[in-house]
């Protein structure tokens, strides 16, 4: 990815030092504008809303983004260790180059999704990024570094401890620049579903919903964000800052998080019962569906087969 000598957003928080503010609890909680349509025409953000409002489900998005199971990860974080393998990212200087990778990768995001809002006229409001160390604090509570990157609807900022990527690579058999630039794009994705108001509509739903129906849901939402990442990566390549093989990394990142890989990793066996992100498979096929046709109308989950 030639992201160096881009712009890099302000929109970064660098909260390493601070060591996460307190205990923690039980896992808290851009672009060229698009031309001719390729966003599908319309109003699509308010289509995609109206039709996952009818849906007959719900639940609540911090549940699976940073308020219990975690944001990238399913689970709830077991399946990550730090094995000590890397530099402490709370002793990483403030200046340091993954820190402007990442401010970089989010300014790539700021831009694509302010074109897209701006083309079905809406306004995009960026997110806030939080780098931390360990543990931090966030409007939907107390998080270890272990849930991995998560997104918060409650403060609207994605927290990312960057030891994940060495995680991601050592550990995940997940490495390549594009590869972490996904986890990033993934998390805005949930930013996204937020300001459309499908977070909020899945909250308000969600009573009386079982762990069954609510695990099948957490599924669409996460493949969603997935769509969602593929479509900024699909006016990223349009911008000629993708290099051969990049779209491989996030898709072999996408394949390494299933929820069927990993649990086949942790525990040997899979449930397909208790996935709330989707398999291998599903995230690898939304991913590419996005990166593919650009358009936010190919990335409603929310009916039919995944």
């Amino acid at each position: 990815m030639l992201w160096r000598g881009r712009r890099q957003s302000d929109n970064i928080e660098d909260d390493r030092s601070d060591g996460g503010g307190g205990g923690i609890g039980g896992g808290g909680g851009g672009f060229q504008l698009p031309i001719g349509g390729r966003t599908g025409g319309g109003s699509i953000l308010l289509v995609i809303l109206v039709v996952i409002a009818g849906w007959y489900f719900g639940f609540d998005p911090s549940a699976i983004l940073g308020g219990g199971d975690g944001g990238l990860l399913p689970g709830g974080g077991g399946q990550i260790t730090d094995n000590g393998g890397g530099q402490d990212s709370g002793t990483a200087p403030a200046n340091d180059e993954m820190k402007q990778f990442v401010a970089t990768v989010l300014a790539e995001t700021e831009d694509t999704w302010t074109g897209i809002f701006k083309s079905q006229g809406l306004t995009y409001e960026d997110p806030k990024l939080v780098l931390f160390s360990g543990q931090v604090r966030s409007a939907c509570g107390f998080a270890s570094a272990a849930a991995g990157p998560f997104y918060c609807p409650g403060d609207h900022k994605v927290y990312l401890d960057m030891t994940f990527f060495q995680q991601l690579d050592q550990q995940f058999g997940a490495s390549g620049e594009f590869a972490r630039a996904y986890v990033i794009a993934h998390e805005v994705g949930h930013h996204v579903q937020n300001l459309t108001g499908i977070m909020g509509k899945f909250n308000q739903m969600r009573q009386g919903m079982s762990e069954a129906d609510a695990n099948q849901l957490s599924v669409r939402i996460e493949l969603q964000a997935d769509c969602f990442a593929g479509v900024w990566a699909h006016y990223t390549a349009q911008k000629g800052i993708l290099e051969q093989g990049d779209i491989e990394s996030a898709l072999n990142a996408a394949k390494q998080i299933g929820d069927d890989t990993l649990q086949k990793k942790t525990q040997g066996y899979v449930v397909p019962e208790s996935f709330n992100h989707g398999t291998s498979q599903q995230r690898q096929t939304w991913l590419a569906r996005g990166y593919k046709s650009g358009k936010l109308s190919d990335c409603n989950t929310m009916s039919g087969p995944l």
